[in-house]
């Protein structure tokens, strides 16, 4: 026997003795009638069922979410979703490859969008880190599921997001909740840059280091964009490898868009550069690349053309092997760490150290660097129980 379920649809039970709600509702995109059953071993659990389907409705989400396995959608949303998107080439490259290691193969990869929790984002950080990902691979993976699922919601495969639900992993490390940020002392910095004294990436590795300007940034600087007599340079463009070739493209934030001051003794470095880099340019003659000479990049090759990041950081690790510094696994990178370290230390507020650095906020300032933070707040707790005689 048929009955009404309060007005939602009607409720009935079966001969197997499952109950079945059924409800009615017009489709907001076709204007089409549609029906769907629920079941339950008992009355409340199919109206249940049936009055959260009626939710979703109401909030114009799907009625119930779909089997779509999660590497399914994967491709589908990389075909379409990521490659409309603004996003550089290269962190188009990047999502793809995170997501066809971590994210399509199983367990995640082959369960259906309508069976995953959040307590599955959080396995699948755990299981990265027992697989020894790093901090910054595990939280960009978790930014590529999120943009993921956050494609499914807007195609009303489902109605939330769970990777939302999870909290973004941050940067730590298992032995005191905090991965230091690799970096060498200033001495051992000034020993790295005087081993590579007399070649030609000697400008840039100083520029990187006086400055702490990523990799890319210094590589795509042009010289419209460096003063010399006001020492300052703009930071309008950043470079990278995007398969085979190498691309010159604005930075991805507005903050990543800033002008960075100079130290008098980048400048002389610099000034010295452009007269070597000029007398290149007559040595090659039609052979340089590029004609026009404001717009030309600061750091190039013997003919003009931009220098692969890859050499860049080859001739900077045979640095720190010419020093001595005892350094291993270090890469550019440590460089714009130790600059941004020494700045700290020296009580550089750490607001004025993210905006040099053009970091997105003074949130991933704090977490990268928080081992200088936590050293100042001794300090300052010192100088407050001085003040106080305790």
């Amino acid at each position: 026997m048929s009955k009404r379920a309060n007005g939602d649809g009607m409720l009935r039970q079966r001969p197997d003795g499952r109950w079945e709600a059924r409800m009615t509702w017009t489709d907001a995109e076709t204007g089409k009638r549609r029906s769907r059953s629920f079941y339950g071993r008992t009355q409340k659990e199919a109206r249940e069922k049936m009055r959260d389907a009626r939710k979703r409705v109401d909030a114009d989400a799907p009625v119930v979410d779909a089997r779509t396995p999660l590497a399914t959608w994967i491709g589908e949303w990389s075909k379409t979703s990521l490659e409309a998107s603004s996003r550089k080439a290269a962190t188009k490259t990047l999502y793809r490859t995170l997501a066809r290691v971590h994210l399509s193969p199983a367990p995640l990869g082959t369960m259906p969008l309508a069976a995953i929790r959040p307590s599955h984002v959080e396995a699948l950080v755990q299981r990265m880190r027992d697989g020894g990902s790093s901090d910054s691979t595990i939280r960009t993976t978790y930014t590529v599921l999120r943009a993921v699922l956050d494609g499914a919601v807007r195609d009303k495969l489902v109605a939330d997001n769970v990777a939302a639900k999870v909290k973004r992993p941050a940067v730590t490390s298992r032995a005191d909740g905090r991965d230091e940020a690799r970096h060498l002392s200033p001495a051992d910095v000034r020993a790295v840059l005087d081993a590579a004294a007399g070649t030609r990436y000697a400008a840039a590795l100083s520029l990187i280091a006086g400055t702490g300007l990523r990799r890319g940034e210094a590589l795509a600087l042009r010289w419209e964009d460096v003063d010399l007599d006001a020492g300052v340079v703009r930071v309008r463009w950043t470079l990278s490898r995007v398969g085979k070739d190498l691309v010159i493209t604005p930075p991805k934030t507005s903050r990543s868009r800033r002008d960075v001051p100079l130290v008098p003794g980048v400048v002389r470095l610099l000034r010295s550069h452009r007269v070597a880099q000029a007398a290149e340019r007559l040595r090659a003659g039609s052979l340089w690349a590029g004609d026009d000479r404001d717009a030309a990049l600061v750091f190039t090759t013997e003919l003009g053309s931009p220098i692969d990041p890859r050499n860049l950081l080859r001739a900077f690790v045979a640095a720190v092997k010419r020093s001595g510094v005892d350094a291993g696994g270090v890469g550019l990178h440590t460089l714009r760490h130790s600059a941004a370290t020494a700045m700290l230390d020296a009580g550089v507020p750490i607001h004025v150290v993210s905006r040099v650095l053009g970091h997105s906020s003074v949130e991933i300032t704090g977490d990268i660097y928080g081992h200088v933070d936590d050293a100042r707040r001794r300090d300052a707790v010192d100088v407050l129980g001085a003040a106080l005689g305790l």
